[in-house]
């Protein structure tokens, strides 16, 4: 846990609680838009290690949410009722997955599936002048969020969400995730759409070759087998999938399946990347080849193709798969900023600057 601040600092900056924080993809986003983050509430250690590796200015309270008392918060940072600009936060998402659901036609009882509660209770404390949630698209189908919106409308806010790709503002990948924005007595707006879109060689293009530069991230060395990496060499380069070689080069296991048919495909220089998931360093979990390279993206590569900045730290030591774990959770920066930027926009309209 960080220490209490001074508010001194506050006084023309907007102030947000970063609720579910993970690695830190939504505080570096409010960041980049303006906003000072005084909080952040996150369970995971090792996102934690990373989230205070990159923002180390922050309080953070890493601890299960539900036993974390809003009140002792507000106390903590010297915070009114009403006087918080933006409480934002991302409830995990894996109780809702399409993944997770077989596509909707299972359901999930993952306990996670309660957090959304956690959102309403901080709200309540807090009575931010906005809130801003971020999930997977499968939730708006779900009671949860129904009561979500009915309790938010309760205490007075207004409330607009909708299912947003996130290649339309500026982020390297195609991932529909659902956001909502709820003001207190007055009506939220989203960042507009971007027809123009930023591609997989705009993010990743100008690194340095694996093993020649000095990011640990981007030098983590890969382990394949002779046959998969000879069927990786054969897949076209630049979009090419293993779709496009002849039956008799499908591994075994793919000529049985009739569905995934991105796994072993390459991502395309002039396009965005499919969504980064955990499983990104991995060829056989989906379109992960590098465009041009007889390999998979790195975890470096990953981390950009999400908008992280090449400078944003992730401890290499933890593994390939607890990193990939992090940043296929995390929510795309420069998507949460273009969207931070709007609700400033939308607070200085309606109260002037600053947290009061």
């Amino acid at each position: 846990m960080r220490k209490s601040r001074s508010r001194t600092k506050r006084q023309h900056r907007p102030c947000a609680i970063d609720l579910f924080s993970g690695c830190g993809g939504l505080t570096l986003g409010l960041k980049q838009a303006g906003f000072e983050v005084l909080a952040a509430i996150e369970s995971d250690h090792l996102a934690v290690k990373t989230y205070i590796g990159n923002h180390d200015d922050v309080i953070v309270k890493r601890r299960d949410i539900r036993k974390v008392s809003p009140e002792a918060l507000k106390r903590q940072l010297k915070l009114r009722r009403g006087q918080l600009d933006l409480l934002a936060g991302c409830p995990p998402c894996q109780g809702f997955s399409n993944l997770r659901t077989h596509n909707g036609a299972k359901t999930n009882r993952d306990s996670r599936n309660n957090l959304t509660k956690e959102m309403l209770r901080f709200t309540s404390s807090f009575l931010p002048k906005v809130v801003m949630m971020e999930n997977v698209p499968g939730l708006s189908n779900r009671r949860a969020f129904y009561n979500l919106c009915n309790g938010l409308q309760g205490l007075g806010y207004k409330v607009l969400w909708d299912i947003k790709d996130v290649a339309r503002f500026g982020v390297p990948q195609r991932r529909k995730r659902l956001i909502l924005l709820a003001g207190r007595g007055f009506q939220p707006r989203f960042a507009r759409d971007s027809s123009r879109l930023r591609t997989v060689r705009h993010a990743i293009a100008g690194l340095p070759k694996v093993g020649r530069g000095r990011d640990q991230l981007h030098n983590l060395p890969e382990r394949r087998s002779g046959k998969v990496l000879r069927l990786i060499t054969d897949i076209p380069k630049n979009g090419g999938s293993r779709l496009d070689l002849p039956a008799r080069r499908q591994l075994n296991c793919h000529r049985r399946s009739d569905g995934f048919y991105d796994i072993y495909g390459r991502m395309a220089w002039d396009d965005v990347a499919p969504t980064i998931t955990s499983g990104c360093f991995n060829p056989s979990k989906g379109r992960f080849l590098h465009p041009q390279e007889n390999r998979a993206i790195t975890l470096r590569e990953a981390a950009l193709l999400q908008s992280f900045p090449k400078s944003y730290q992730f401890p290499a030591s933890a593994g390939k798969e607890a990193i990939a774990l992090m940043i296929g959770n995390a929510l795309p920066p420069e998507f949460i900023r273009r969207q931070a930027l709007q609700v400033m926009k939308t607070l200085d309209a309606q109260f002037g600057k600053g947290c009061r």
